[in-house]
């Protein structure tokens, strides 16, 4: 095991552990296992973390990106698994991608709507997760559709079928969940917007950060993160390229 400096471990892991907040509301990254316990590639990756710097483990669990990002307030974690948002990058700062996914829709089967883009329209009311990369993305983009926020990403769809509304914003495998369990609702083959999933560290830890760029590179290059998403069942998710 490579040396670790005192800089590196004063940032990641000041209480002596390593606190991981882990976003179960994306299950692309994250799930609860038969056990109870999380798992999925986040949780793949701040174990090999932990494990490199020779600290315990502590998961820090939440139901939604904007949970987690509003726990930067309180010092609750060390370490998270978030995408790489311009609001966000404010106050944490990011590694590359490890994983890209699409952010697209889910609508009624009898729906109109053949392109992502035919539902900016006034009129439109578009289900979303508060706080997601998907919510902060189309706030900055929409010129004409409505977006209607719930909790959580799984909380949104739950709306979308509840008030029958135009569409479900999300990540594209949950929404093909979801329209493979709701038989007449469909999901979008294109989609708005590539959503990069990285690392990330509160701003001000430089050490820290550089340190979690350099592990998501091995990482990617080791084939741990492509291992992870398989073990998963995420093994079509796109591994982020190197940086």
């Amino acid at each position: 095991m490579q040396s670790i400096s005192t800089a590196v471990l004063d940032d990641l892991a000041p209480q002596g552990v390593l606190r991981a907040a882990i976003n179960l509301g994306n299950p692309v990254l994250a799930q609860w296992g038969p056990d109870g316990e999380p798992q999925g590639v986040s949780v793949t990756l701040a174990g090999a973390l932990a494990h490199e710097l020779g600290v315990a483990l502590e998961l820090v669990t939440y139901d939604a990106a904007g949970k987690v990002f509003a726990a930067l307030e309180t010092a609750a974690w060390d370490v998270a698994f978030m995408a790489i948002e311009p609001v966000r990058a404010e106050q944490i700062a990011f590694s590359a991608p490890y994983v890209i996914i699409e952010g697209t829709y889910l609508v009624a089967q009898e729906a109109p709507y053949r392109q992502v883009a035919e539902l900016d329209r006034p009129g439109i009311r578009i289900a979303v997760g508060q706080g997601a990369a998907y919510d902060l993305y189309l706030s900055r983009t929409l010129k004409q559709a409505q977006l209607v926020r719930a909790e959580t990403s799984p909380a949104a769809i739950t709306l979308f079928f509840e008030q029958a509304l135009d569409a479900a914003a999300g990540v594209r495998q949950p929404l093909l969940a979801a329209a493979a369990a709701n038989p007449g609702y469909r999901v979008l083959d294109g989609h708005f917007t590539a959503i990069h999933q990285a690392m990330a560290v509160p701003r001000g830890k430089e050490q820290g950060a550089a340190y979690v760029r350099c592990f998501v590179e091995r990482c990617k290059a080791s084939g741990l993160v492509q291992q992870a998403l398989k073990r998963s069942g995420q093994g079509e998710v796109t591994v982020a390229p190197a940086a």
